[in-house]
């Protein structure tokens, strides 16, 4: 008899600190995929779909599709959403009849009103209908918060081990031959956590990072009984007392070495504390910088605080305006979020000047709105742009120029992950002096093969990027670097 499979996804991350709320629509403009609907392309969180239908068509097994809700960051989640969402994939699982196995998408910093760990909720009700003995498997983005909850409800987690997260498909196709294995071959799989006991940022397109994640590749490579191994990067955007850096490895049936090898690697982190953050320099150090730097090859300043990818508007204009100001040329910005501006630019249409104003609306410490003649060079539809193997909608969005200076002004909110967000509005990146983006890392990949010069830029605070004074409500004293604050006030 064919195995029977149940697979959805669940996902969005959420920034307590964000003023922007999510409810269904924010889904519906990011991607809500009813069973069967998802397309075969794979987006970060859903990825596990279209690759299930692949190795389940290849073992002939049987997938079972729920449904697949992911919206993009942003502030904390209606209660009636997530509920709605919530029940309505436990209902589906419910109807699915007798299962083998329940595999999930998570993002995992999801945060609902009234629910501080919505992924434990979830899990813990998938779990109370599916009972003790059919494995529930998942994936999850390493800006995540591991709670006791989920750990005690899931058979393995397996997050993304890159940052930028160029890697979902592969980690997608991790937690589906980790299925095969333990259906066809009798892999039990144990989880081993360790608390890392502090929070940073962890991009691993530098070093130390990209070594401590190549000794992670090759650890699963060459230990038989290493499954897999995660780090939970923690997000600490999200406000809730789970969060922070984790240590997450699975081996077959073997607790007392997981655990071991866990803090082993987890004190690795520990001691890369402090030294894994991609160096910021101000507005004003990045826009000289980019002056001198300039050449064959276009400068990238990454406005990495105004991510949208992080919960905040990526509306704010601090680089715009001083880039203005200087009379800068040949420069491209991606993105400002505005969908009024949008609409105003496409009911004018191509070719019109018009008097516009712009960005800076969301929220405090963005800059204030630009005022100015702008020229409509592009209006597009319904546009998306790529990341690996998928798209990510920007919604409506319009290609403008004020002075000499070119601006995408996009209707989703969605943070620049790939060259194409310029290409798909005409722009010709490779051309630019200029590329400022909004977005921490995820550019990276993208960006590094035309750019010699990468720079990240602190622009205005829309995002909470230092923990040892963010104002958080719930989040624990005892984790570097918040429990500096309690060494000081001692020492005071």
């Amino acid at each position: 008899m064919a195995r029977r499979i149940f697979c959805a996804v669940l996902a969005t991350e959420t920034n307590s600190f964000s003023p922007i709320r999510i409810d269904l629509r924010a889904f519906e403009a990011s991607l809500l995929a009813r069973p069967g609907e998802h397309p075969d392309t794979p987006t970060l969180c859903s990825a596990v779909i279209p690759v299930g239908r692949d190795v389940c068509r290849r073992l002939g097994w049987d997938l079972i599709e729920g449904t697949a809700a992911w919206a993009d960051p942003a502030g904390l989640v209606a209660r009636e959403t997530y509920e709605l969402l919530r029940d309505e994939i436990l209902v589906q699982l419910q109807c699915a009849g007798p299962l083998d196995m329940v595999v999930l998408g998570l993002h995992g910093a999801m945060i609902a009103e009234g629910y501080d760990d919505p992924e434990g909720d979830f899990l813990e009700k998938v779990r109370a209908i599916v009972g003790p003995d059919v494995p529930v498997i998942a994936t999850t983005d390493p800006h995540s918060h591991l709670s006791a909850k989920r750990v005690a409800n899931l058979d393995a987690l397996i997050a993304f081990k890159e940052f930028p997260h160029v890697d979902y498909v592969e980690r997608a196709a991790d937690i589906w031959r980790l299925a095969e294995g333990m259906l066809c071959r009798g892999v039990k799989p144990v989880m081993s956590v360790y608390d890392c006991r502090m929070i940073d940022v962890f991009p691993t397109s530098r070093q130390p990072m990209r070594q401590f994640v190549d000794d992670l590749y090759e650890l699963e490579r060459v230990d038989d009984t290493v499954i897999s191994a995660s780090l939970i990067h923690g997000f600490m955007a999200g406000d809730v007392p789970d969060m922070g850096t984790k240590m997450l490895v699975i081996t077959d049936g073997n607790r007392p070495y997981g655990d071991a090898l866990a803090e082993q690697l987890g004190l690795r982190v520990w001691e890369m504390r402090g030294k894994v953050r991609s160096p910021e320099v101000s507005v004003v150090e990045a826009l000289d910088r980019a002056v001198v730097a300039q050449g064959e090859k276009p400068v990238v300043i990454a406005d990495i605080w105004d991510n949208p990818g992080g919960g905040t508007a990526g509306d704010g204009t601090i680089l715009l305006q001083h880039a203005l100001e200087r009379g800068l040329k040949n420069v491209a910005v991606g993105s400002i979020w505005d969908p009024i501006a949008v609409q105003i630019c496409h009911a004018a249409g191509e070719g019109a000047r018009l008097a516009l104003r712009f960005g800076a609306k969301s929220a405090p410490l963005t800059g204030d709105p630009i005022d100015g003649e702008v020229e409509v060079l592009r209006n597009v539809v319904q546009a998306e742009q790529r990341f690996g193997d998928g798209y990510a909608p920007i919604g409506d969005a319009s290609l403008i120029r004020i002075g000499d200076i070119y601006v995408i002004l996009n209707s989703t909110r969605a943070q620049c992950f790939d060259r194409s967000l310029f290409e798909i509005m005409g722009v010709r990146p490779e051309e630019m002096s200029v590329l400022i983006v909004k977005s921490t890392n995820h550019f990276y990949h993208s960006f590094a093969q035309i750019a010699d010069v990468i720079l990240y830029c602190s622009a205005g605070q829309p995002y909470p990027h230092n923990p040892r004074v963010t104002d958080y409500k719930k989040v624990r004293e005892d984790i570097w670097p918040r429990n500096l604050n309690r060494l000081v006030a001692k020492v005071v």
